[in-house]
């Protein structure tokens, strides 16, 4: 069974992107550099990248500071230690979850890294008609939620955003 078409508008989105870690630099964001490769070849634009540390405060910041972009991807801080806290956060900002994104994105993992997948916190949904993202840290993890499951939707998606 086919889903429906989207539009024809493949227009670029704006994309955000945030590593949310105590110890990633610039230099050695390997998550946040994928991101930002995949989403430019996808046809996308990243209108910026931070990385900020995996504070309650620091994160809630950046959601609200960026108001002019279609999709924020967070990455990192998606763990169960007690640092990492990028899920609840963004969880409870949501205004809708878009809870098929975490069921594909561990069914995906498990195929890849067997039962670890229990412990893969990652999340969709919508804030201020934006797409957020909440993906692990690992780049191996990021890789397989961007080209199989963000990067074909982010514009189905987007449109779906649009025309509600």
């Amino acid at each position: 069974m086919q889903p429906h078409p989207d539009s024809d508008n493949k227009t670029a989105l704006k994309c955000l992107v945030i590593t949310v870690s105590d110890t990633r630099t610039f230099a050695d964001d390997r998550s946040g550099s994928l991101i930002k490769s995949l989403l430019r070849d996808g046809g996308h634009v990243t209108v910026g990248y931070q990385i900020i540390p995996d504070e309650p405060e620091e994160i809630i910041l950046q959601l609200k500071t960026w108001q002019k972009v279609d999709v924020i991807i967070f990455n990192g801080g998606t763990g169960i230690s007690k640092r990492d806290r990028t899920v609840e956060v963004i969880e409870g900002l949501l205004e809708r979850t878009l809870p098929g994104f975490g069921e594909i994105f561990r069914m995906l993992s498990y195929q890849t890294i067997g039962s670890r997948a229990i412990a893969s916190r990652s999340l969709a949904g919508v804030y201020q008609d934006k797409l957020i993202f909440c993906l692990p840290g690992s780049p191996d993890a990021v890789q397989l939620a961007m080209e199989k499951l963000i990067i074909p939707e982010l514009i189905h998606l987007s449109q779906q955003i649009s025309s509600s």
